[in-house]
């Protein structure tokens, strides 16, 4: 009986386990895995600085020290559990330098405790092929990795944990500050000057309606004189019309310009996240959580299938494989739009290039085959994923660009209409690039031909000054300016909109009044580390550190103990800002009858009980009064219970159920003295509307006081 234990100990099979960050990527690799290994998720860090307190020793070379973060301690008991039990464990957290030191610190909680050997596992994309290579090589702990991330979360702390007392005795208090955010807000406030500086100047353009035959088609003016036309008012305009109207007009030139039109690279995060907003028109923070599913995993029927590779990347390398993949595909779907070698796309040179691009881990997983798997978000994502991946290894497509000029007196006006002639990459997608298959038609016409003109159309304009951020502008300038990575360009806009620093409105990020005092007090105090240049250096510091080529704890000496002067010197010497944002108004409190102030709180601006702290009564901010006949109520800011969504309603609801949508603004309508409301529209940009819905007063960028019918809706 002993000797046959013995040999079923010996057959018994080895037991490894793995462990990852998150349940759905536990879930997809347990699978692929099979018998033999048990998968757990260890679900970010386990082990980090503790948020009470600065928790960093800079006598001692800027040590942490680290904890066991609030409420993970019985899941690290239920890991280190599994682990005793365990031949193997390989540490599979993500490949980038906070997985790595999730890897780094479930090491050291394991190190007393278990006996098995602990190996760590990195791949790029969670497909069976990947998965078991990784096991099936793995590797020791990048201690270089390691030291990058300590010294980007030590650094982190040094700063936020010294300028955040600042402003709490400066401004207010459970204000915050960071290093990264603030060059951020620096960026939003800075135009937003910009934007509030700039003067509109007036200029017209002039079309005019020719007609050949039965076909009738529309031209620009382009040239007046020889010259390119100055046309500074109406008058400018009217004069022009006045000379030419009885002018002769003569088709003067035709032109054909092709143009080739080379595919874009396969994306990295900061493009899927430009792309994914302005296509789609997700939030970064919406898109990374969406790519977030696609690379974990969804049930293709009946398999679990991670679709993307990973989503943190700078790079837009390929792997050998996934070229010959995509290739083959091509040639089997788009025959005529195979080049006869493959694209290759080169690196910036910032890129760390740790990880491919952004791609589908099987081409063969086409949009229309996995639609029925997928939520519309997921698809809508996972399909220009696809597009992009896809068109960037087929042939440039050709545009032909026809362009048909009128000579009319002194008069120059002209038509161009572009279409595609060759297709090429563009048979790949769709979503991506919308308006390429729709050309103009044109009549047909030749040079001297003479053409009956119909009609003039002049047209006022005012120059547009430059555009706010949205998450697509500020994630490209922050990519641009080297500030934050790819795994940082998300948490930045959400950190700036949870402290109420900016707010998102049509998409744009507008920078709150505590934002700009923040910005300001920041930048003027600490212009040396609150800039782009800083940070920057800061992030190739880290990339040096990385590659084992600096010592980061050199690193923090050079900079914290200057900074950390600089603090306690104007601990002492700055004004303080508090009470300052406090308005006294006109407001009676209900309760005790003192007046109330307008104050500024964490979410906005808000009336407050002068009486507090006996009376601690606080209300909304009135922003029009109610326009239902014969309530006295007031439109206030409201936001619905379930998704936290923002509209206005009447303060004597529910006796009065008047609600908008749109804001209102501080202006009543010309024609009926009712409140107006700000709208966006994709044709007028920002619009003040009359809240009447008898009323079709509207107001655009590009009205000086005029009135006009209807609103864009």
């Amino acid at each position: 009986m002993p000797e046959k234990k013995t040999a079923a100990k010996k057959k018994a099979k080895k037991q490894t386990l793995v462990i990852v960050e998150s349940p759905a990527k536990a879930k997809t690799i347990e699978k692929y895995l099979g018998p033999g290994y048990t998968v757990r998720a260890s679900m970010g860090h386990l082990i980090d600085l503790p948020k009470s307190r600065l928790a960093v020793n800079v006598e001692n070379n800027f040590q942490p020290e680290y904890i066991t973060v609030r409420g993970r301690a019985k899941l690290l008991k239920e890991l280190q559990k599994e682990a005793k039990k365990a031949d193997e464990v390989l540490l599979a957290s993500d490949n980038d330098r906070e997985g790595e030191a999730i890897a780094y610190h479930l090491r050291s909680a394991f190190a007393d405790k278990v006996k098995a050997p602990i190996h760590r596992i990195v791949f790029n994309e969670i497909t069976p092929q990947a998965i078991l290579e990784a096991v099936k090589s793995p590797s020791d702990i990048d201690e270089a990795k390691v030291n990058a991330q300590k010294a980007r979360r030590v650094l982190d702390r040094l700063v936020g944990y010294n300028l955040s007392p600042l402003l709490w005795k400066k401004v207010k208090n459970g204000l915050s500050a960071g290093r990264v955010q603030s060059v951020a807000l620096k960026l939003i406030c800075e135009r937003e000057k910009e934007v509030e500086n700039f003067i509109p100047e007036e200029y017209w353009t002039l079309d005019a309606d020719f007609m050949k035959g039965k076909s009738k088609f529309t031209a620009q003016l382009v040239q007046y004189d020889g010259k390119k036309p100055a046309l500074s008012n109406e008058k400018s305009v009217n004069d022009i019309i006045a000379e030419i109207k009885n002018a002769k007009c003569v088709i003067s030139d035709i032109k054909d310009t092709d143009k080739s039109v080379k595919p874009k690279p396969p994306f990295t995060t900061s493009k899927l996240q430009q792309a994914a907003a302005n296509r789609l028109g997700f939030t970064s923070k919406k898109t990374m959580q969406v790519a977030q599913q696609l690379y974990e995993g969804v049930n293709i029927g009946s398999n679990r299938v991670g679709l993307i590779t990973y989503m943190r990347t700078d790079s837009v390398r390929i792997s050998p494989v996934a070229i010959e993949e995509v290739r083959k595909f091509i040639g089997e779907n788009y025959p005529k739009e195979l080049p006869a070698e493959p694209i290759e796309y080169s690196v910036g040179k910032k890129a760390q290039d740790a990880h491919e691009a952004i791609r589908p881990t099987y081409v063969t997983y086409t949009p229309d085959y996995v639609k029925e798997f997928l939520t519309r978000d997921q698809l809508r994502l996972y399909s220009i994923i696809w597009e992009r991946f896809v068109s960037s290894q087929m042939i440039n497509a050709k545009n032909r660009t026809t362009s048909v000029d009128i000579q009319a007196g002194s008069a120059l006006f002209r038509l161009s209409a572009t279409k595609v002639v060759e297709k090429g990459f563009y048979r790949a997608i769709k979503i991506l690039s919308s308006k390429e298959d729709k050309g103009v038609s044109l009549p047909s016409l030749s040079v001297g031909e003479n053409l009956e003109p119909l009609k003039f159309y002049p047209e006022q304009h005012f120059t547009q000054g430059p555009a706010r951020y949205t998450d697509a502008s500020i994630v490209k300038m922050l990519e641009e300016k080297g500030i934050g990575r790819p795994s940082t360009y998300a948490p930045i806009i959400s950190v700036l909109l949870d402290r109420y620093y900016v707010n998102r409105s049509n998409k744009q990020l507008v920078p709150t009044p505590l934002g700009r005092m923040i910005c300001d007090i920041l930048v003027e105090s600490f212009p040396e580390v609150i800039n782009e240049n800083f940070t920057a250096e800061v992030e190739d510091n880290l990339d040096k550190i990385e590659d084992d080529k600096l010592d980061w704890t050199k690193m923090m000496g050079d900079f914290f103990f200057g900074f950390k002067d600089r603090v306690d010197e104007l601990m002492g010497s700055l004004e303080s800002y508090k009470g300052m944002m406090d308005e006294k108004t006109d407001k009676v409190c209900e309760l005790c009858g003192k007046p109330m102030v307008k104050k500024l709180g964490r979410f906005g601006f808000f009336l407050a009980c002068s009486g507090f702290p006996e009376c601690r009564n606080t209300r909304s901010i009135p922003l029009a009064k109610c326009p239902r006949p014969g309530c006295n109520g007031e439109i206030v800011a409201r936001k619905t219970k379930s998704r936290g969504k923002e509209f206005y309603g009447c303060t004597n609801y529910p006796e009065c159920d008047f609600i908008s949508h749109f804001k209102p603004i501080n202006a009543t309508c010309p024609k009926c003295g009712q409140f107006l409301v700000e709208k966006y529209t994709k044709k007028h940009g920002t619009i003040k509307s009359c809240i009447n819905p008898e009323c079709d007063y509207l107001h655009t960028s590009e009205d000086e006081g005029a009135d006009a019918e209807g609103a864009d809706e």
